[in-house]
């Protein structure tokens, strides 16, 4: 599934042709407003969106640790791999850089953490957590084996330490402490994530327990995985620091995050790594560089080594190798809309975050985009209200369609103009 949604298409009246090229040339605009006929016409479907084309693999590496990308095991998208499953995508423009096996099942291991904590972060949110809300710890969640945090059984633990005691030291049994605190049994607790993955798209994940301990009947998907990151990055953006931090002590004892990327790999602020004898070494990571994220998932590798050099090296290569160009900025103008009564013939409409578009680096192309909203539009109109939107046909013919909105006010005619205005349009039309 698209990893950014698609808003419901409207139904257009008016439409705007608006041609740009990378280069940073002049925005061409083409309008044309349709007349009454028109208005109950069908807007045709777009196409549906494809598959990235497959990029050049890139020349080998010069530095003798990274193996040659000649005699990597091959992906349907992007570079080969050692890793059984990767998936990289440029969220923001829903660009598919890597693809390997990313829809095939595969056993989540301690990245189902993530899940549990995207739980606990939406409860803060809504105010029915604080940070410091106390959970008691069962003798259940005090004999959890793997990861642990060292809880210590019959205490009270915060729930700032749970997420840390989650993210930092991948603690088992804090997620059986948050699961018992907020769902009674950890089965109860199980359900709700799976809920809640169907909720944020994850339609071929299946959780079993709060911590990823292997289970019969646990699944998920490397692409479903990358979902859930980026939603925690897009949700939740100031409790997400938590999965920056390196090293955490607790109960006296000092444990270094697993993800050895926030050391290594420049912009890496994220996610949580996992290992299970049957799946191997697996990684959700998150970077950004320059305002530009990336979110890579991998697994299927043989040792805590080869998983960091692994993800390093293909996080290293999204951003060399791809680069993204902004076709408008947060706010920009894209086209102005006639007004219906209104005290301005035009109301500009905007887009309220910026639309990018992700290419080979180097590579120069022309994107196309089509704003349609319902026009004329009736005054008042108050700024900041949707208007319509503006589909991007990217360059390997996907689309993808940003909100527009009302640039300024526009307060209504007083009565006399308005009895003007409509005279004016039923004896000579429209005019624009």
């Amino acid at each position: 599934m698209p990893v950014l949604s698609l808003i419901d298409r409207l139904r257009p009246v008016a439409a705007l042709l608006v041609a740009a090229s990378l280069a940073g040339a002049p925005v061409a605009v083409l309008a044309q407003q349709q007349n009454e006929q028109q208005k109950r016409q069908t807007q045709p479907q777009q196409k549906p969106p494809v598959k990235p084309r497959t990029t050049t693999p890139p020349k080998a590496a010069t530095a003798p640790a990274v193996p040659k990308t000649e005699t990597l095991p091959p992906s349907q998208i992007g570079i080969g791999t050692h890793a059984k499953q990767a998936f990289m995508v440029d969220p923001q423009t829903s660009t598919v850089l890597l693809f390997k096996d990313a829809d095939k099942p595969m056993h989540p291991s301690s990245m189902a953490k993530m899940m549990t904590i995207y739980i606990v972060f939406e409860e803060l949110a809504a105010g029915r957590l604080k940070l410091d809300t106390r959970f008691r710890v069962s003798e259940r969640a005090r004999n959890m084996g793997g990861s642990r945090m060292f809880v210590e059984l019959g205490s009270e633990v915060s729930v700032e330490d749970l997420i840390r005691g989650m993210i930092v030291l991948s603690g088992n049994d804090a997620c059986v402490v948050v699961a018992e605190g907020l769902s009674a049994t950890e089965e109860a607790f199980a359900e709700r994530m799976t809920a809640k993955g169907r909720e944020l798209g994850m339609t071929a994940t299946v959780f079993k327990n709060s911590s990823g301990w292997p289970a019969k009947g646990q699944w998920t998907t490397a692409r479903d995985l990358a979902v859930l990151s980026w939603r925690t990055i897009e949700d939740f953006p100031k409790l997400y620091r938590y999965y920056a931090e390196t090293s955490w002590s607790y109960n006296n004892i000092r444990q270094e995050n697993r993800n050895r990327l926030l050391k290594t790999t420049p912009g890496t602020d994220g996610l949580k790594t996992g290992h299970t004898e049957e799946s191997g070494y697996g990684q959700s990571t998150a970077a950004i560089r320059d305002g530009r994220r990336l979110v890579l998932v991998v697994n299927g590798l043989g040792s805590m080594a080869e998983r960091a050099q692994e993800a390093a090296r293909l996080m290293e290569w999204g951003y060399r190798e791809f680069t993204n160009t902004t076709v408008f900025r947060a706010g920009d103008t894209v086209v102005e809309a006639p007004v219906w009564l209104g005290t301005q013939d035009k109301v500009p409409l905007v887009v309220s975050r910026a639309v990018q578009i992700t290419a080979p680096a180097g590579q120069a192309v022309a994107p196309r985009v089509v704003a349609r909203f319902d026009g004329p539009i009736s005054a008042p109109i108050a700024k900041g209200t949707k208007i319509g939107t503006a589909a991007v046909t990217l360059p390997d013919n996907r689309v993808i369609e940003y909100p527009l909105e009302a640039g300024a006010d526009v307060p209504r005619m007083g009565v006399f103009g308005r009895m003007a205005g409509m005279i004016r349009h039923y004896l000579f039309g429209w005019l624009s």
